[in-house]
């Protein structure tokens, strides 16, 4: 074993699998500042009177809130929801066969509100079929999910419906969404993941052209776009990222709105969060799998940087592992392999730098919205060795079972642990 581990450390495709390691975070984070930053300047630092748009002008939205086992946190999402900054909306609730109490606290809200309803299935069918079967009652021209353990800021609504009146052929906007629960080192990696990440990457993106994806937490949609591709895919473990790309395939826009905040409830324990990145990882690779043919098609080329850098992405989280395997072997074997240790190695402090240099252009950017972010920097120097180990054994650990899953499609249900998710209540 020692000799395998000696020849391998020096071996060409070893120092390639080392290059590639260290050479795509690099690459991905100076464009992902410079193009986030441009669109800071473009977008966000000009006044142009893009949001003001008088209010007979504003098309009605319908709010949709899809929700199973919310009964600890869907009192406080919709009461955020009856005095919110916009002139004509309705608050649909769609109760996905709860056994708590969550249809009970929606009456409440529709008592006491004629613009609230409530859709009661029986039988839990997922997310993506809750929100198809509510569409029928839909009565708005653009529609905005919320998740129910989500606090809608009074305001979002114009900003995110700005996009439809003025852009024709936009199809989807996603919102900005700031955690709320922060309680400890866990959510506030998240917290940081969601500024210097999230945020960061969508802003990149539509300079790009195309995202990833919308945001489950808040997104709104031109309903005959939504229409007009199908609704949402049951089968689909994140039917958000699938609308995205099947949107996009058919050449309408997706934008961003920063402007657009919506307070979220993100896992507060490590299995929680284990489960819901697993789900996450299933879903792109999900959409990857069904969508990997645009890579040869023309007319989709403005798509093409957002696929190959979402499989580079898989396939660099099996790197990252195999070559922290073969590091740990080679020490056990007392060898001491090329690289041997990301920390304080050259490259390892260059690539550390550059991350903390993305997370502090994503603070920059996102404390003009959200002056509380600064306060989660003292996680910043654990966040790239930590988080990176534990997203890379998500995605090694979901790739080939949702691969040789990718045949048998079967309806995505959601189960909503909020005692293990430890959420708290949206005031």
């Amino acid at each position: 074993m020692a000799d395998v581990l000696a020849g391998l450390s020096g071996s060409i495709p070893f120092l390639i699998l080392i290059a590639f390691i260290a050479g795509f975070p690099l690459f991905t984070a100076c464009v992902w500042i410079a193009t986030s930053l441009i669109y800071m300047v473009n977008r966000e630092r000009r006044d142009d009177g893009f949001y003001d748009i008088p209010d007979d002008q504003l098309p009605r939205v319908t709010i949709l809130v899809p929700a199973y086992r919310e009964g600890s946190t869907l009192d406080g999402a919709l009461a955020r929801m009856h005095d919110l900054d916009y002139p004509d909306y309705e608050v649909i609730v769609v109760d996905d066969g709860s056994p708590d109490d969550t249809a009970d606290i929606a009456r409440r809200h529709v008592a006491a509100d004629p613009r609230f309803r409530l859709v009661r299935k029986e039988l839990n069918e997922g997310k993506a079929m809750a929100m198809n079967d509510a569409m029928p009652l839909v009565t708005g021209e653009v529609l905005v999910v919320v998740d129910a353990d989500a606090g809608i800021h009074r305001g979002a609504l114009r900003y995110l419906v700005a996009h439809f009146v003025r852009l024709a052929r936009v199809a989807a906007v996603t919102g900005n969404p700031r955690v709320a629960n922060r309680s400890g080192v866990l959510t506030e990696l998240q917290t940081l993941e969601f500024t210097s990440i999230v945020s960061v990457l969508r802003r990149a993106q539509v300079v790009w052209g195309r995202i990833l994806t919308v945001s489950g937490v808040i997104s709104a949609f031109r309903v005959s776009a939504l229409r007009d591709v199908g609704l949402f895919d049951p089968s689909m473990a994140t039917e958000d990222i699938d609308v995205t790309w099947r949107l996009q395939r058919r050449f309408y826009d997706v934008r961003y709105e920063p402007r657009a905040l919506v307070d979220m409830t993100v896992p507060a324990t490590a299995s929680a969060l284990w489960r819901q990145r697993r789900r996450w990882a299933q879903g792109l690779i999900q959409v990857l799998r069904r969508h990997w043919r645009i890579i040869l098609d023309w007319r989709c080329r403005r798509q093409w940087p957002v696929l190959i850098e979402a499989v580079l992405s898989i396939v660099w989280a099996h790197a990252f592992l195999l070559l922290m395997a073969v590091w740990l072997l080679s020490l056990a074997a007392g060898i001491e392999p090329v690289g041997a240790s990301p920390f304080p190695n050259g490259w390892g402090m260059l690539i550390g730098s550059m991350c903390l240099l993305q997370m502090g252009v994503g603070v920059f950017l996102d404390r003009r919205y959200d002056r509380s972010v600064t306060s989660v920097v003292w996680v910043a120097p654990i966040y790239p060795l930590l988080y990176w180990v534990l997203m890379s054994a998500v995605t090694v650990s979901t790739t080939l079972p949702t691969l040789r899953a990718a045949d048998r499609p079967r309806l995505a249900q959601w189960h909503t642990p909020r005692e293990e998710l430890q959420a708290t209540r949206v005031a």
